[in-house]
Formats: C-alpha cells, structure tokens, sequence
C-alpha cells in the first residue's frame, strides 16, 4: 500500500497579498487591488492585540454595488469581516478543505506561527494546484 503524499497550505496559496487600512475608503481598496486574482485584500490590525480582517470582491457587491452606495463613502471597516479565520501554512489542504466547507468560507488569510500574513488560499487553488500535485507526485 502506497503512502499518499500530504500536500500543505504553503503548497497551493498565493503569496501576493494586498493588504489596505480599514480606514480607507472602498475606493481606495480598488485602486489598491494589485493582485485581482485573491478576490480580496487583507485589512491590517490596528495594533497588537488587535485582528486581521478580510475584505472580498463579493461583500463590495453585496455591500456597496448592490446598495447603490458611493464606493468613495464607505470605509474598509464597514464593509470588511473581523475577525477572520486563518488557517496554518502547514496545515494539510484536506483539513483546510473541511474547515472552509464548515464555516463556509471561499479564501482564508495563510498566517504563519510568528502572526505574519504570508499568503491567502481559496478552495479553487486547493482543488486545481492541490489535485495537480497529488497526481503529479
């Protein structure tokens, strides 16, 4: 019997993060957007017992687009969510999978164990990278 091969966070997450101030204005936080292809910018902590935050393409839709709301109007902060759930860059994708389909997520902040955000992983870079590697490897 064949060991299968445990492939990590770190394997399949990207490593470009954008990351903004959840005092900026959403329309900032689209002009700052350099890394379209995470879907989200990760909003910074304030201090150091504060947490990070998560703002995604689709909670601008919700939130603003779909309100008919000026996107030079409206902070970060009230549209973002706080805290958020991050997962380990060593965890294994099989249990980041199960942890996003538990608390239905799409992409979680990759922090490593000195609290650095390095990168941000989503159940599309799990299944496409993650099941490329398994056959590959």
């Amino acid at each position: 019997m064949s060991e299968r091969k445990v492939i990590r966070v770190r394997d399949v997450m990207k490593t470009e993060v954008d990351l903004i101030d959840g005092l900026e204005t959403i329309a900032d936080a689209m002009r700052k957007m350099k890394h379209v292809e995470t879907k989200c910018l990760i909003v910074k902590k304030r201090h150091e017992d504060d947490e990070y935050g998560i703002l995604l393409l689709s909670d601008i839709a919700r939130q603003v687009l779909a309100r008919d709301k000026a996107p030079d109007r409206v902070n970060v902060y009230e549209v973002m969510s706080k805290p958020v759930i991050s997962v380990d860059p060593m965890m294994d994708i099989r249990y980041c999978a199960r942890l996003f389909s538990r608390f239905d997520l799409s992409r979680a902040p990759v922090i490593d164990r000195d609290g650095e955000v390095v990168g941000v992983v989503s159940f599309t870079d799990m299944v496409l990278k993650g099941l490329h590697l398994q056959q590959s490897g």
